[in-house]
Formats: structure tokens, C-alpha cells, sequence
């Protein structure tokens, strides 16, 4: 298992893609560009998790409310209808793709529609820019953005500590945050719009993982880690009296005030050579209780103690379940059963080997029990059962010797929270999942609790590259960060298990033979063991191939048209070919170490590369390569490149850096000449589809910015026209490692996410409808009048509902003969509902009547075509679909 996390947007950054830019996150508004409007469906690949999750919040005074963090994923929202969690932060988009790491939550329990989370990847020069807290008064649905003047590290060491938000629960519009890297303690006296570092709290930590790294990644101060309020010394709107802090300090890890944070002083009596990772307070007894350990996580800790602080009397009080000498562990995650606070559970987060372990006392830490323990060594007996049948891979196709046992119980279980409202109901991450149990009184009546993964619509992979095979049983092939990588036959469903034989940490690239797509070839990282592995079923069943000397790392590998031979640009050494299944390599000569290299999708022993601004060809397998004398292209590396199906020496080229050429370009005569389209501003991925109705070229798919906006594209004329076909509201961060589209299916396309998983997209002109000519981009009038020549149909969904709140999609269909050049839709709620906010369209609002309008994008609609939109709105009593809706003064059809 393993214990970094991957950084595919360090890479695209240390090469200058990725430029700072504003944001609004607040309910999107359409984009300003020019360009034609498509309405798609966005759904992931369904892995199920695939990543560390640090932090689950609860709501304390509404049932069923809870929220997680990911460290490069960002946040989720419960479901409890669904028992699925809704992702909330996929309009962070390219400019600020840190957000997407989330350094901590905050759930007000006074008003509960009110969230804020904590964002920032990196605190050092990996991430260029500041962190921010985000709030939203409509439980994540729509954000509004707070920038900080420092930054924060969702992933960085530590990130596991927490939670260093917090919401006053007497007082709501008073919070704090702990920041890093010195930057101290935080206050925000109004909800979160404005904050201000306090200016008296005395210590802004000192730990760092590593002192000595230049990178400043493990060098940085860890900070302040904690907040936590004690909400019996307050009354409800006047701010809570005494607050504990946590400090990233061994020798003095926690302060308090009794003044609502006018003085702090350091806790007297405290342990000292440990780090609290987290403060949870049991008002009702008066016990603040700590986990300490003697790192900061999230994959180290050696040793660990747990304390009881009496806030009543001062008295500290050694609760551990294990004495200090029998800990190869810290401890980290902890939490109360309010229903019963004398309850007390915590994690030994650091236990990789055999496992982690889970500890629980009923009688506030006097004594302890543990979810397994030996017999007779090797011999375990566990509390508890564990069901991973809706995520087979969490096995990880392990079949271990005891007392390892697959799947695991976990590892870097630093979130551990029992349900406040039910004490069967418990949640913990994982650096693979999150696990719950909703039978967890069992282990107090001496029989066994049932684990099984609570993950559903939580997706936290990182994608370094996807294939999608022309045919065959796989629909898509993708290469992970940490988790190796999966072939899905079905999107809907959880693979049952991660490439494997061997199963690579990382899989850093795959390719397919274009003509004989059963043989598949696929590169990755290993501790030890071989980088490269080859299947001839279609990805279903691997073999190891055979690494060449110097071998340190996966690369990039390219499999001939008819799966022949394969070139391979491995880390550690040069670019490598051979015939057959690499079980002999020979160098290639022409071509410098480090190439990206792909194939011909025609001719079996044309191969490409590609290497500082030169674009390199080889005609004779892989064993010679040529300098193409082709200029202007990207100076960098940070380029990647296709060979089209069925057209030999048609080449797309995506890459560059903002100080620097930067687009896309095309080549005809095999890498000879390239144009570069001047349409296209930036583009960073480049992928291929099936051809529109009509069209002889296949529809091509770029992660790009184009009419100065950044998006995902389509276009189904070469190129001439660019469609985009995603919104604002799903944007995902950083999109710039590998995009490719369907060549089964028109309109579907795949895209990578640095956290989010497979993102993929279906278009509602299933049709493919348009021909091969470009077609100029309509320009709307000024104001344009809404027409209605056609009969048309809705579609209204509330795809998630809370107490006050809601969120619908509406989906407007032309069911007529004739194309619309604009549109305005009309309907009545019957219970009183307002919007909130609204994107894709212009909304009034007066009463209960509702009119939705164009924005310029998105007028034209033509016959048989669609158009969505969505809101977040309110209600009270009930929340009933409108019964009837007008296009102009036309009824339409309600589906």
C-alpha cells in the first residue's frame, strides 16, 4: 500500500501551465465566449475511493448531515436517501486547481445549511497559489470564495491532523483556522467573509517532517492543528468562553482562553514530547481528550499516548490502551458517542504491518478493548466482520500470510467519527476508502460489528492516462495514481479488481494495438519488480514483461498498429524497442532518454517521440529514430501527442507553457510540418472519438483554452470549430493529463482529473448529429427575443434535497421541426419555493412564478437537441415539482 500520494499537478506546474487566474465559485454563470452550446451528462467511472480521506465531519445538531475532506479531491456531502456521497467542489476550476485539496471542514450546528472548508494543496512553491476558505449556505451546493494571504497544504504532511476549522457553536459567525508554515492562528467574526490573524495567540508551532528538504514540502512548519470549542461555557449568541488549540509543538501542544480569544495561555500540566493530533471534548463529563504521537502523519508515527484532560479541575490523566513501549504507532483518530459520552474510540493510524487497530473504552478511557487481537500469535481474533463486495479491489489481490489479513482493516486511519444522533453508525478513512459500520454497539455485547465500505460517489484517483479501446470487452482502460489502474467493462460498475501481475503502485502510461486491440501494454512504478506488463486479452490478464538495465520508473510505451512490437521510454534509461513481449529490449538510437513515444495507428513500424521542442520519428520499429525538422513547437515537455486511427502520419499535438508556444497543432505527413491552429489558445490533452453523423473525421477532444475560456472541448469539423462541453460547475481542477473520447459511442469522452477520478461525459445529441463543414458560431442579438416555434418537453429533477434547501436540474428539450435561436421558460412552484441562485441560463423570480432565460452560448437549440440548467433554491412544508411549464406561450410536454 502505498504511502504517498501521486502529484500529477506538480508536474504540469514545474513546467509553467498552470497560471493564476480569478475565480467565482459562487453558483456559475454561463462563460463569456462565442462559442456553441451542448448539453452534457457528467458522471465518473465508478471506482469507488482510490485515495486518502482525513477528515469526516458531522453535524451535531442535524441527523444525517456529514461531510468528508481528500487531500487532492476535495470535499463530499452525505446522501442518506442514497447512502452515497455528493461531490461539492467540481467548479474549482483550471486556475486554481490547489482548491481541490482540502485541509480541513466545518459544519455549523447552529445553522446547519452552512459549510465551510479550508482550501489549499501546497504550502510550498508546488501550488502558486494562497489558500482560502470557501463557505456556502446551501450545504456545498454553491460556494463563495475567501482568499488568504498564505497558503495552505491539503496535501501535506500533517493533513491528517485536525480538524483546524471551526465554528463557534454558540456564537455561528465567529470561526477560527489554524494555518501553517508560522502563519498562526486565524479569526473570522463574520461567517467566514473576512478574516484576521490573531494577533495574541503565542505560539505558531515549530514541528516539521523533515527540516532538512529543500523542496520545502516536508520542511514546513505544521502550525497550529486544531480548534475546539467548549459549548457548555457559552449561550446561544454570545461567543463560547473557553477554546482549545492544538500546536504542531512537543513540548507545548495545547492552549487555551476563557475569554472568547482575548488571552491564550499554555495548558499546564500537559504531556510534552508528542504532537496532538486532535482535541475532542466531551462537555457533558468534562474531558477533553487527545491522541498524540510522535510525528504528524498521515504515513508515519512511531510512538503514541492517549491523555484525558478534566477541564473541570486541570488534571491530566494517561489513558493509553497499550503502555508507550508497546507502540510502533501514534494515535491519531478519535471521537465520542454523544448519545453515550463516556464512549471513547481511537485509531492507531501509523499500524501498516499487520494492520491498523481500532480501540474503544465505554467508561471514558478507564478501560480498553480492541477490534482484534491475538490468540496465539499469528492467530488473530477480530470484533468484527468486513464485507468489501461493492469494492472488490480493496483486497488489492492480496493473499498475505498471517497475521496480515485482505482486505485490511485500514491504514492511515486518522477520521474516525461515531454518528452524534446513532451510536450503531461509525465512519473511518482510509488511504484507500472510507469504512463504516451501522451495527457498532455489537462489539459491546461481545459479538461481531460489520464493516464494509461506505464510498459510493466519493472518487479520489488520480489519472495519468486512459485508453478506450475500438473493441473488445474493456470500454476503458485507465492508469492510476496508487492504485495502479482498471479496466472497466461497465462505467456504472466498481471493477473487481486493479491491474494486477504484476500490480503496480502507479501506472504511468498504456496503449493499445490500434488493429489488434486485444493486445495491451502498460508501464508503472514498483518498489521492485518489473515496470512493464502485457496483456492479449484485452486488459483482462497481465504478464510481467522484462526490464531493461537501468530501470527506475514507468515512462510512457507505445504499441504498434498490429501489436507487433512496442517502444518503450522507461525512467532510469533511454528509449528502448522491441518484437514480441519484452522479454528482450535493445536501445533505440536518434532519440534522447525521456521521450514521450506513441505510435502510429496505421503503420506497425512508424513510431513517434517527442522531447524539449523536437519532434522525433521512427519508420523502422522503434530502432531508429529521425529529428523531424518541424519548428515552433512547445520548447518544454509538458506535451502530449496522438497518432489518429485509421489515417497514417496524421498527428495532434497538445502542449506548451504560458511563457512559451502553447496550443495545439497538427501534422499531416507524419511529424514532417506542423500547423499550429490559431483558434486555440492553450490546449494541454489531446483525444480522439467516434465521427459525427456524417462527418469522415473522427471528433476530436482537448482539455484547452480556447475563446479565453478554459474548458473542455469538442470538435467534430478538424478542428475548424470548437464546442464546449463542460460548464462551470463542472470544471474538476486540473484537467491536462490525458482526455480521449469513445470510438464507440458519438459524444462520449473521458477525462483525467488530478483527484476526481474518470470524469466522463455523454452528449444529449446522441444522434452525432452536423456534418464535416464548419459551421460559423452564431452571434446572438443584444436581447434576443424568445421564440417558440416548436413543441418542447421538460425534464425537472431535484437531484438533492436538505431541511430549507434543494437542488433541481431542469432539461429542456425541442421536440419540434424547427431550430430555436433563443428560449424562455416559465413555470410556478406550488409550495412557496424561491431560487437561490441559477446557472446555464438568466432567471427572474416574482412570487412563485419562474421565468428561465438563454444566456448567449446557449440560445440556439436546434430540432431534437436539448439545453440544461440548473438552481439551488429553498422551501419550506413541501417542496413539489412544478406541474406545468411554457416555452413563450407554448405548453410543453412534462417527461
Amino acid at each position: 500500500m502505498r504511502r504517498t500520494r501521486i502529484l500529477t499537478a506538480v508536474l504540469a506546474l514545474t513546467a509553467g501551465l498552470l497560471t493564476a487566474g480569478p475565480l467565482a465559485l459562487a453558483a456559475p454563470s454561463a462563460a463569456e465566449v462565442k462559442l456553441a452550446a451542448d448539453t452534457y451528462t457528467w458522471k465518473n467511472a465508478r471506482i469507488d475511493g482510490g485515495g486518502f480521506v482525513p477528515g469526516i465531519v458531522f453535524n451535531r445538531t442535524e441527523k444525517n448531515l456529514a461531510y468528508a475532506r481528500t487531500d487532492i479531491g476535495g470535499a463530499y456531502r452525505w446522501q442518506e436517501s442514497t447512502k452515497t456521497w455528493t461531490p461539492l467542489t467540481d467548479s474549482v476550476g483550471w486556475d486554481r486547481w490547489g482548491h481541490t485539496g482540502v485541509v480541513s471542514l466545518a459544519s455549523d450546528s447552529v445553522d446547519p445549511n452552512k459549510v465551510y472548508a479550508a482550501v489549499g494543496t501546497y504550502t510550498n512553491s508546488w501550488d502558486p497559489g494562497n489558500g482560502a476558505v470557501l463557505r456556502s449556505g446551501d450545504r456545498g451546493a454553491s460556494w463563495q470564495r475567501a482568499d488568504l494571504p498564505f497558503k495552505l497544504g491539503g496535501n501535506m504532511p500533517g493533513r491528517g491532523m485536525g480538524e483546524r476549522l471551526a465554528v463557534d457553536p454558540n456564537r455561528n459567525s465567529v470561526l477560527y483556522l489554524g494555518a501553517p508554515s508560522g502563519k498562526g492562528l486565524w479569526r473570522s467574526t463574520d461567517s467566514g467573509v473576512t478574516w484576521s490573524q490573531v494577533a495574541n495567540f503565542p505560539n505558531v508551532g515549530n514541528y516539521a517532517q523533515d527540516p532538512t528538504d529543500t523542496s520545502g514540502y516536508s520542511s514546513d512548519n505544521q502550525g497550529i492543528v486544531w480548534v475546539t470549542f467548549d459549548e457548555s461555557t457559552g449561550t446561544a449568541g454570545n461567543a463560547t468562553r473557553t477554546i482549545y488549540v492544538g500546536v504542531a509543538d512537543k513540548d507545548n501542544a495545547v492552549y487555551r482562553s476563557t475569554d472568547a480569544g482575548a488571552t491564550w495561555s499554555r495548558v499546564a500540566g500537559q504531556p510534552t514530547g508528542y504532537l496532538a493530533h486532535k482535541g475532542v471534548l466531551d462537555a457533558k463529563n468534562s474531558y477533553l481528550y487527545l491522541p498524540y504521537s510522535d510525528k504528524g502523519g498521515p504515513y508515519d508515527g512511531g510512538k503514541g499516548q492517549l491523555w484525558r484532560y478534566a477541564t473541570a479541575t486541570g488534571t491530566w490523566t494517561n489513558i493509553s490502551p497499550v503502555a508507550e513501549a508497546d507502540t510502533y504507532y501514534g494515535f491519531s483518530g478519535l471521537t465520542i458517542d454523544r448519545q453515550k459520552p463516556g464512549t471513547v474510540m481511537a485509531t492507531a493510524y501509523s499500524s501498516w504491518w499487520p494492520d491498523t487497530q481500532l480501540f474503544r473504552s465505554t467508561d471514558s478511557g478507564g478501560t480498553w478493548t480492541k477490534a482484534w487481537d491475538y490468540t496465539s500469535y499469528p492467530t488473530r481474533a477480530n470484533r468484527f466482520t468486513m464485507d468489501v463486495s461493492s469494492s472488490p479491489w480493496l483486497t488489492f489481490g492480496a493473499n498475505p500470510s498471517p497475521p496480515e489479513q485482505s482486505p485490511k482493516l485500514g491504514w492511515m486511519t486518522e477520521s474516525l467519527e461515531i454518528d452524534p444522533f446513532n451510536s450503531n453508525r461509525m465512519m473511518y478513512g482510509t488511504g484507500a476508502t472510507v469504512y463504516g459500520t451501522e451495527n457498532l454497539t455489537n462489539w459491546d455485547s461481545g459479538s461481531q460489528f460489520s464493516i464494509k465500505p461506505m464510498v459510493q460517489g466519493l472518487e479520489e484517483t488520480a489519472v495519468l492516462d486512459l485508453a478506450a479501446p475500438p473493441s473488445g470487452g474493456a470500454v476503458l482502460l485507465s492508469a492510476l495514481g496508487d492504485i495502479g489502474g482498471f479496466r472497466h467493462t461497465d462505467l456504472t460498475k466498481v471493477p473487481s479488481m486493479m491491474f494486477t501481475s504484476p500490480n503496480f503502485t502507479t501506472t504511468t502510461s498504456l496503449d493499445y494495438a490500434e488493429t489488434n486491440p486485444g493486445i495491451v501494454a502498460r508501464v508503472g512504478d514498483l518498489d521492485s519488480g518489473p515496470h512493464v506488463a502485457f496483456s492479449t486479452d484485452n486488459g483482462a490478464n497481465w504478464f510481467a514483461g522484462t526490464d531493461p538495465s537501468g530501470v527506475s520508473g514507468g515512462g510512457t510505451i507505445a504499441a504498434a498498429s498490429d501489436g507487433s512490437r512496442f517502444v518503450w521510454s522507461p525512467a532510469g534509461t533511454g528509449v528502448q524497442y522491441a518484437t514480441g513481449f519484452g522479454t528482450s529490449w535493445s536501445a533505440s538510437s536518434g532519440i534522447p532518454a525521456g521521450a514521450i513515444v506513441e505510435s502510429d495507428r496505421v503503420d506497425a513500424k512508424t513510431f513517434y517521440g517527442f522531447k524539449s521542442g523536437k519532434f522525433y520519428v521512427s519508420s523502422d520499429g522503434g530502432a531508429t529514430f529521425t529529428a523531424s525538422a518541424a519548428t515552433g513547437l512547445p520548447a518544454g515537455d509538458s506535451v502530449r501527442f496522438k497518432a489518429l486511427p485509421a489515417t497514417k502520419g496524421d498527428v495532434w499535438l497538445a502542449g506548451g507553457a504560458t511563457d512559451g508556444a502553447y496550443g495545439l497543432w497538427h501534422s499531416t505527413d507524419g511529424g514532417t510540418t506542423f500547423t499550429k491552429l490559431s483558434n486555440v489558445d492553450q490546449a494541454d490533452t489531446i483525444g480522439f472519438g467516434k465521427a459525427a453523423t456524417g462527418a469522415t473525421y473522427q471528433t476530436l477532444y482537448t482539455s484547452a483554452k480556447i475563446g479565453g475560456v478554459r474548458g473542455i472541448f469538442r470538435s467534430t469539423d478538424k478542428g475548424a470549430t470548437w464546442t464546449r462541453i463542460n460548464d462551470d460547475t463542472h470544471q474538476w481542477g486540473w484537467t491536462g493529463a490525458a482526455i480521449t473520447g469513445d470510438p464507440r459511442v458519438y459524444g462520449r469522452v473521458y477525462v483525467s482529473t488530478n483527484g476526481r477520478g474518470v470524469v466522463y461525459g455523454e452528449s444529449s445529441d446522441a444522434s452525432g448529429g452536423g456534418g464535416t463543414d464548419p459551421t460559423p458560431t452564431p452571434t446572438p442579438t443584444p436581447t434576443p427575443t424568445p421564440t417558440s416555434t416548436g413543441a418542447c418537453a421538460v425534464t425537472y429533477k431535484v437531484t438533492s434535497e436538505w431541511s430549507g434547501g434543494f437542488q433541481a436540474d431542469v432539461k429542456l428539450a425541442n421536440t419540434g421541426t424547427t431550430a430555436w435561436s433563443s428560449w424562455a421558460l416559465g413555470w410556478s412552484f406550488p409550495n412557496g419555493q424561491t431560487v437561490s441562485q441559477l446557472w446555464n441560463a438568466e432567471y427572474t423570480q416574482s412570487g412563485a412564478a419562474v421565468t428561465a432565460k438563454n444566456v448567449n452560448w446557449n440560445a440556439n437549440v436546434a430540432a431534437g437537441s436539448s439545453v440544461s440548467f440548473g438552481f439551488t433554491g429553498n422551501w419550506s412544508g413541501t417542496n413539489g415539482k412544478p406541474a406545468a411549464f411554457k416555452l413563450g406561450d407554448q405548453s410543453c410536454t412534462v417527461a
